[in-house]
Formats: structure tokens, sequence, C-alpha cells
């Protein structure tokens, strides 16, 4: 379930319904991709924008999509020669601090 930034709802109304509705109700339940598919196609593109707080959300979503984290480590090394190597290190310590938290 997408869980939305704080300030998204109180400042963006309408923004947080489009979301929920549009974007997590629908497209990310169509049938020609898997929600596992969907989730290392939206980490790639999240990866290639440098977004932080966006690749921390979607880094759990994939893990409760079916992702496990060897294969995130990978899809991370094999984007480092597409994003760079400065993004990829810096999500791999971003997967670490994820499966940290969700070890507690």
């Amino acid at each position: 379930m997408f869980s939305a930034p704080e300030a998204l709802p109180r400042l963006a109304p309408k923004l947080d319904q489009l979301t929920r509705e549009v974007l997590f109700d629908d497209v990310w339940k169509r049938g020609a991709l898997s929600p596992r598919e969907r989730s290392l196609i939206t980490l790639a593109a999240v990866l290639g924008q440098a977004r932080p707080h966006a690749l921390d959300f979607h880094l759990r979503r994939g893990l409760d999509n079916g992702l496990r984290a060897e294969e995130l480590g990978e899809l991370l090394t094999h984007l480092a020669f597409y994003v760079g190597w400065p993004s990829a290190t810096a999500a791999l310590e971003q997967l670490d601090a994820v499966l940290t938290d969700l070890s507690r």
C-alpha cells in the first residue's frame, strides 16, 4: 500500500488523490506487468533520477513485491554502469539501511 509523504495530502490534496487512485490503484495494478516487474522498472527510473526519498520507498515496495535483497543488489550493480558509480553505491548504502531497519 502507498504511504504518502505527510505533506502531500495537506499541501496538494489533488496530487495525493491522483497518486493513490491513478498511479497505485490503477497503473500499478494493470495486468501486463507484475508488481515485481514494476518495482524493478521503477527502481531503475528512480535511481537514474537520483531521488533518494523515492528510492527508499520503492526499495521497501520492491521487497514487499517479492524482490530479494540479492536481486536488488544485482539491480544496483547493473545500474552502476548506466547511472554512475556514486548513485549506485549510495543506493546500496540505502538498501543496507532499509534491510537493517526491516530486520529489527
